[in-house]
Parts: C-alpha cells; sequence; structure tokens
C-alpha cells in the first residue's frame, strides 16, 4: 500500500513538473509572438503534439525541448531545468544562458565555449590561481629596478 503512494506522489510531481513547464513555454511563445502553429512550424514538432506539452499532458524529450528553444531563442539549458532533466545550477547559469543565446556564433561553438569555461570554474572551487612570473605581477618596486636596470644595459651598449 505504502508503494502506491509513494508512485502516485511522484506522478503527481511529473504532471506539476510538466504542467510548470508548458506554463512557462506558452509563456515564452507568447512573448516572442508567436502562433502555437508558427512555433510548431519553427521547431520542427506537430502542432498538436506542442499544445499537449503546453497543456502538461506531454513530457517532452531533451531533443524535442532544444528544438522548442532554439525557436524560441531561449536557452534550451533553462527548459531542461524547468522539464527536470538538469538540476539548477549556481550563477554559472548566466554566464551559460549569455553563451546559448548568442547567435553569432554556432552551436559546435557553443559548446566548446561553455566546456572550457565550466572546466575552469572546476580548476578555480579546487585551487587557488596559479602564481603568474610576468613582470605586471612583480611588486612596484621590482618593476622600477627592472626598468632602469634595462634602460641602463640599452645606455650603455
Amino acid at each position: 500500500m505504502a508503494k502506491g503512494r509513494v508512485g502516485e506522489r511522484v506522478g503527481e510531481q511529473v504532471n506539476k513538473t510538466a504542467e510548470a513547464l508548458g506554463d512557462y513555454l506558452k509563456e515564452q511563445r507568447l512573448l516572442a509572438r508567436l502562433s502555437l502553429r508558427q512555433l510548431a512550424d519553427q521547431a520542427g514538432v506537430s502542432n498538436p503534439y506542442l499544445s499537449q506539452i503546453e497543456r502538461g499532458l506531454k513530457k517532452p524529450s531533451a531533443e524535442i525541448l532544444q528544438q522548442i528553444a532554439k525557436a524560441l531563442q531561449i536557452s534550451a539549458e533553462t527548459l531542461y531545468v524547468r522539464a527536470g532533466i538538469l538540476d539548477e545550477r549556481d550563477g554559472s547559469n548566466d554566464v551559460v544562458a549569455a553563451l546559448i543565446g548568442d547567435t553569432t556564433i554556432g552551436e559546435r561553438h557553443k559548446r566548446v565555449l561553455i566546456d572550457i569555461y565550466e572546466s575552469f570554474r572546476r580548476e578555480q572551487a579546487g585551487q587557488e590561481p596559479p602564481a603568474m612570473s610576468t613582470a605586471a605581477n612583480k611588486p612596484a618596486t621590482t618593476r622600477a629596478t627592472t626598468k632602469t636596470t634595462q634602460s641602463t644595459r640599452r645606455n650603455n651598449v
């Protein structure tokens, strides 16, 4: 009997997630001033299927969400989070969303940039930034001494 209740609660949560996603998609579609038919055509999905998604009756795959996101010119990652496919991340979402929303670069380049950005974040989370040995990082007195020495050498040659 307890298993049935747990299953019902999980089902209810899935339904709430699907309804919230549908509401969000409809809101984004209206903000983009697109009809249901226009968005369906641009996303490459059927009009009835998109309608069912918006009403919370169907839970779309990640691929379908990506197609819809592209048509709406919004972040696919945002849709993945709203659909329960991805967990929401910290403030890095802003950077990732900006990269995904940039229409001047292709999808492959976006993925590469996001991967690089995330690797930098992981590296920084585990350690301090590496010390750099450039003149810019030396104390001002050292830089001044270095410039004076270099200047003296040039004059003596």
